[in-house]
């Protein structure tokens, strides 16, 4: 066997988020009740992030001028280029729009691209601010469920393609999809560009956790499989997750179709959403110039935790099952086989393990017996959650 390569940076370090003003850790009170429980909800990681982006923030910390901001040719076009290497993706820096995070972005596509009333659809379990954006605009939500068949999940074809042709103006997709782990094929994704070229059906590709595919799976961004595709497709991509600076608030939204980019961008600027923060734009551009190497430990480091996590549920503790994920680093967790309803487990993971999760009921109600498991930390916490876990329901 090959020499296992020394890893550059530490991921094992174990950084005192709390008193941060941290949602992860600062806010347990507010949601699970109590500040003591291991916070393993909120969808950051807990390393620190490279080097190039501290020096980059530390360099306009510095200056100690923070003036009102743009987001610069340089940052968009260290953009494009990361999505170039790391994607095949080539993209016209003229596309590109700022929006302060993928949740603004999608919302904002649902008040651009639909009516009140239209239908929006979304596959489910889903991220919980999908349903939102279409509720809180009052939209008609059209959802399909995820099939589940030899633990793997799959689109649901007939459904999908029954309800897109009832009338359905937007779909919203995750991908890799949030929380179920699946990194979408290139055979699905382009199955679902033709469904919605036929009935008419434009696309939000919500892509945040493209740089995360994980055990040799592949992200393909949709809208790179054709031009046609491409027309009716806006990508929504960020670097928060892929570097752990969701903080910064910072995201790309590429719309290739200027039918479909000027009204967004009208949209934007109606709002004054469109300058962002100045250390939101240079931790981009630090993060897409000089990140390569950074992310790739970093994701091998992930795919660590998540085997671990793999064989601990299946050798010491089989009621509590796992889907391996393809990609991110969020655990979805099946405790149906412990015999317990879902308001028992919860309160077994809050008062006996002492864990804070995120319930798979907030992503929708086929998340019954759920709960999503955050494994984007130093491994020795990643194995105190395992051990709570046993300890509460071996």
């Amino acid at each position: 066997m090959g020499k296992v390569a020394k890893m550059k940076y530490d991921f094992d370090q174990v950084i005192d988020r709390s008193t941060n003003r941290s949602s992860k850790y600062d806010e347990r009170m507010k949601k699970f009740g109590t500040m003591d429980v291991i916070p393993l909800w909120v969808a950051d990681m807990d390393f620190q992030v490279a080097p190039e982006i501290l020096d980059a923030a530390r360099e306009c910390c510095e200056k100690g001028v923070f003036g009102y901001t743009f987001r610069s040719d340089k940052a968009k076009q260290a953009f494009a280029d990361w999505v170039a290497r790391r994607h095949g993706w080539q993209v016209d820096t003229r596309w590109l729009l700022s929006s302060p995070g993928i949740v603004t972005a999608l919302a904002l596509g649902v008040r651009v691209y639909t009516e009140e009333h239209d239908k929006v659809m979304i596959f489910t379990p889903v991220y919980p601010p999908f349903y939102a954006v279409v509720k809180d605009n009052n939209r008609e939500l059209v959802c399909s469920t995820l099939k589940v068949e030899n633990g793997h999940y799959q689109i649901d074809w007939e459904d999908v393609e029954k309800k897109l042709k009832n009338g359905v103006k937007l779909l919203i997709i995750s991908n890799s999809h949030n929380p179920v782990g699946r990194v979408w094929t290139k055979e699905e994704l382009t199955r679902i560009g033709a469904l919605c070229l036929q009935y008419g059906v434009t696309i939000l590709s919500d892509e945040i956790h493209s740089d995360l595919a994980l055990f040799g799976h592949k992200h393909v961004v949709m809208a790179s499989l054709s031009p046609e595709i491409a027309a009716i497709t806006v990508t929504m991509m960020a670097p928060s997750k892929t570097f752990n600076i969701a903080g910064m608030m910072n995201s790309v939204v590429v719309i290739s179709n200027p039918e479909l980019r000027r009204p967004f961008e009208k949209e934007l600027l109606c709002l004054h959403l469109d300058l962002g923060n100045i250390f939101g734009h240079v931790t981009l551009e630090a993060a897409y110039k000089h990140g390569d190497a950074w992310l790739d430990e970093m994701v091998r480091y992930l795919e660590k935790n998540i085997l671990f996590a793999d064989q601990f549920l299946r050798e010491e503790l089989p009621s509590v099952k796992m889907i391996l994920p393809e990609g991110s680093f969020l655990l979805w967790l099946d405790f149906r086989a412990t015999g317990l309803s879902h308001k028992q487990i919860q309160e077994k993971l809050l008062h006996e393990a002492k864990l804070g999760l995120n319930s798979g009921m907030d992503f929708g109600p086929e998340g019954e017996g759920f709960f999503r498991m955050n494994i984007g930390c130093p491994l020795d916490t990643v194995k105190e959650g395992l051990e709570r876990l046993k300890k509460a329901f071996k």
